[in-house]
């Protein structure tokens, strides 16, 4: 698995951790990825937010988290979610990467049948996919902000989903996320919800950005892109820069907090 690093400076510095198409069908997520690299690249030393935020922070920016099932989209069903891996003594593959966290693992909102979309995985971090992604996080050790890149239904979430509790810093993570929103919404006026997962989607245990959450890294979110269901996971090809030009600013918006905001 290859992890873009946006860098100007010594090893372990300040970083963000961004992830797209660990839900291998979320195409337009794994485009923005692309298109958010970009950005990075012909900004810096031009905008200077960009260039300010580089100057003190790494950005680390995995564009395809789920390699093997996003291969599989192409090649044989477009519509597939999940992990390659073989459940043993089931004709069913794979595991859903976003319910195999150690967060509230094998809570409700997880499945137990490896045929289910949702299934949560034999145990945490069973899947390549995420335990490369603990594993450089974790060895990292100064990771401020964890940002995973979904689609769809035009939401901005923070933690939990295996609980509906709120997180001790629920009213700064809603009003950063809010003011996110403002600022993606201020290029095509695309309208986003904003709150925690289990209050605004569902419940779902064994998420990325709880399990962020916990291990300390506080400003942990989750967007889910366009659109809301007129054309779901295919959205078309022409919406791509669109959805990726609005979802960067709102991502810069965070970025830039989690920068002036050093905890």
């Amino acid at each position: 698995m290859y992890v873009l690093k946006f860098s100007t400076g010594g090893n372990k510095r300040p970083a963000i951790w961004i992830d797209a198409g660990i839900h291998s069908r979320e195409w337009v997520s794994t485009a923005s990825a692309v298109w958010m690299f970009h950005l990075i690249d012909v900004n810096y030393g031009v905008d200077p937010s960009v260039t300010s935020l580089l100057g003190q922070m790494d950005v680390y920016l995995s564009i395809v988290t789920n390699p093997d099932g996003y291969a599989f989209t192409h090649t044989s069903d477009r519509m597939w979610r999940k992990t390659r891996s073989v459940n043993p003594g089931s004709v069913c593959r794979g595991v859903d990467p976003n319910r195999n966290w150690d967060a509230g693992f094998g809570g409700p909102g997880a499945s137990k049948n490896p045929c289910s979309d949702s299934y949560h995985g034999p145990l945490a971090h069973s899947e390549i996919e995420v335990k490369n992604v603990v594993d450089l996080v974790q060895s990292h050790g100064n990771f401020k902000a964890f940002i995973s890149i979904h689609a769809y239904s035009q939401l901005l979430m923070y933690p939990y989903g295996y609980s509906c509790t709120s997180v001790p810093h629920q009213a700064e993570l809603d009003s950063v996320g809010r003011s996110a929103v403002q600022a993606l919404s201020s290029l095509y006026g695309t309208t986003y919800k904003v709150g925690s997962i289990c209050k605004i989607i569902y419940q779902a245990s064994g998420g990325s950005i709880d399990w962020s959450y916990d291990v300390g890294i506080k400003y942990s979110f989750a967007f889910e892109l366009r659109d809301t269901g007129r054309y779901g996971f295919l959205l078309p090809a022409n919406q791509i820069i669109p959805t990726a030009s609005e979802t960067w600013l709102g991502l810069k918006h965070i970025m830039e907090y989690v920068r002036d905001h050093p905890y």
